[in-house]
């Protein structure tokens, strides 16, 4: 059975997990060492039962692939209607359509959250990430250029936008 629903604390290590696979990737998130149980479960506090939540896509009991929002600019009550979107795909699972399942899921959901503009903020290197956001309407808003260091090659910071309503 596959479905999308709400991250409880008993996906965390699944979550961290494949995180972690997209630190290994380089490219798909700005850290560069794996994140800990412990980090992991103070980004889970800062999620849970807040406006800003995470989704799960289960499939056959397995987690494989999550989505989450984040506040852009957290206090800043002028942005409040602003969220940051976060998605990462088990390397297994890669190729499936998990990756637009779960982000037309939360172009639809945020509505609901309250949310009228969407922000993606990624690394120029990662392309498939670049055309799925292309996909469902995002815009290059922004380029910080040369900003991210990775095995001491310089790659620009992308900020992708879209406007809910």
């Amino acid at each position: 059975m596959n479905n999308i629903r709400i991250l409880n604390i008993a996906d965390l290590e699944a979550v961290n997990e494949i995180y972690n696979q997209a630190v290994d990737l380089k490219f798909s998130t700005a850290h560069t060492e794996p994140l800990s149980t412990a980090e992991r479960m103070d980004w889970f506090k800062e999620h849970n039962n807040t406006p800003f939540p995470v989704y799960v896509w289960e499939e056959d009991g397995i987690i494989a692939g999550w989505i989450s929002f984040s506040p852009y600019r957290k206090g800043r009550k002028a942005l409040q209607a602003t969220a940051e979107i976060s998605y990462y795909i088990h390397n297994e699972y890669h190729r499936r359509g998990i990756g637009s399942r779960l982000l037309d899921y939360a172009i639809n959901k945020s509505p609901d959250l309250k949310f009228k503009t969407l922000l993606a903020i990624l690394l120029d290197p990662n392309t498939a990430s670049i055309a799925l956001l292309e996909k469902f309407g995002f815009e290059l808003w922004g380029n910080m250029p040369g900003i991210a260091e990775i095995d001491k090659k310089k790659y620009n910071h992308l900020y992708y936008g879209l406007h809910l309503i």
